[in-house]
């Protein structure tokens, strides 16, 4: 049985990820500060699978805790979710996202080096990439973020591919095995309405706020925007359920195995649905599936908001065997059972 480490294992990905590592056979060691998550998000993932991940309350800049966990655990491989993850509040406070995503990540680096666990699935985003004439986004897109979070995430890539490349010069007996998977925008959750999406304070992304405006948690929703050149004017994006991407880990790891990691590696791969849906379809399609009004009013555009981004998931498909199996009225009847089932997230 392997062993993987969880960074951030208590937060909304992290969580059901969790669901689905432990469900495939695997033993899950979680590291989480619940900066931004909550213990019982773990108390609902015992409950769905009748099994326990091992939780270590730690900071991964706390290299002290890790290099403890690393010499107590049997570690094959780590996924590493844990990090901020608000474009808006990266803007406001960059120094904290720079100190968290990017140090953090470092100290965790040095970790893993030390212990000699070189397999690694890492949790990236799509705002890497540059803003591109062509909607629907290939791996090989130039990259460069126009925010301080996603910045982050491409430093951690860049880190991490000259970590790799430094293998490969230095002939490691044991090379680093790296998977970047950048998500597009994940939403939904476990069918079972026990764990899902809980952010602190206001929600930044669009489907909590929707479900929070059905549910009467908050009073309207502001639509940033309907004068882009889309099919109703308003953002395109690609939406994927959150139990499809996390599947996709479980992928990646059993790619580590393959042919093209075999003397180490660095790969970058889009887990999305190639599909991009309107603001207003996700609406339409959230009060059709849920029969419940979402009070909204048309703001004005939003600086740095792209008018269409989707993905070109095919490398995923032809390299991890991954490719979703969720439709959009899955990924809202999900989310709407999760905010209804549960109306102040875990409180």
């Amino acid at each position: 049985m392997q062993t993987i480490l969880v960074t951030g294992g208590a937060g909304y990905i992290g969580s059901h990820a969790c669901v689905e590592l432990l469900q495939a056979g695997f033993k899950v060691v979680v590291v989480d500060n619940f900066s931004n998550s909550k213990p019982e998000s773990l108390v609902r993932v015992q409950k769905i699978t009748g099994l326990s991940p091992t939780l270590y309350q730690a900071d991964i800049r706390d290299k002290q805790a890790l290099s403890d966990i690393f010499a107590k655990e049997n570690i094959d491989a780590v996924i590493h979710f844990a990090g901020l993850k608000s474009v808006g509040e990266s803007c406001s406070d960059p120094l904290n996202y720079y100190n968290n995503n990017v140090y953090g990540t470092l100290v965790l680096l040095e970790a893993m080096n030390e212990a000699n666990v070189k397999n690694l699935i890492f949790s990236s985003s799509a705002t890497v990439y540059k803003e591109s004439t062509i909607n629907q986004y290939a791996e090989d897109f130039p990259l460069g973020s126009i925010n301080p979070y996603g910045r982050s995430k491409l430093m951690i890539e860049e880190i991490l591919r000259d970590v790799s490349t430094a293998d490969k010069i230095n002939q490691s007996a044991t090379p680093w095995k790296i998977v970047l998977l950048r998500y597009f925008n994940p939403i939904g959750a476990h069918e079972s309405g026990m764990i899902g999406e809980d952010p602190n304070g206001i929600p930044n992304n669009l489907l909590p706020y929707v479900s929070q405006v059905a549910i009467g948690k908050l009073a309207q929703l502001s639509v940033w925007g309907d004068d882009y050149p889309t099919r109703d004017g308003t953002g395109v994006r690609d939406y994927i359920h959150v139990v499809d991407l996390v599947k996709g880990h479980i992928k990646a790891i059993d790619a580590l195995d393959a042919e093209q990691f075999k003397n180490g590696a660095c790969k970058a791969y889009n887990l999305g649905t190639g599909t991009g849906y309107s603001v207003l379809e996700i609406i339409n399609t959230f009060e059709k599936v849920t029969a419940r009004p979402v009070n909204y009013k048309i703001a004005p555009r939003r600086a740095g908001d792209l008018a269409e981004c989707f993905a070109n998931p095919a490398l995923a498909l032809a390299e991890l065997h991954w490719q979703t199996e969720k439709n959009l009225d899955d990924m809202l009847a999900d989310a709407w059972r999760w905010q209804s089932n549960n109306p102040n997230g875990y409180e």
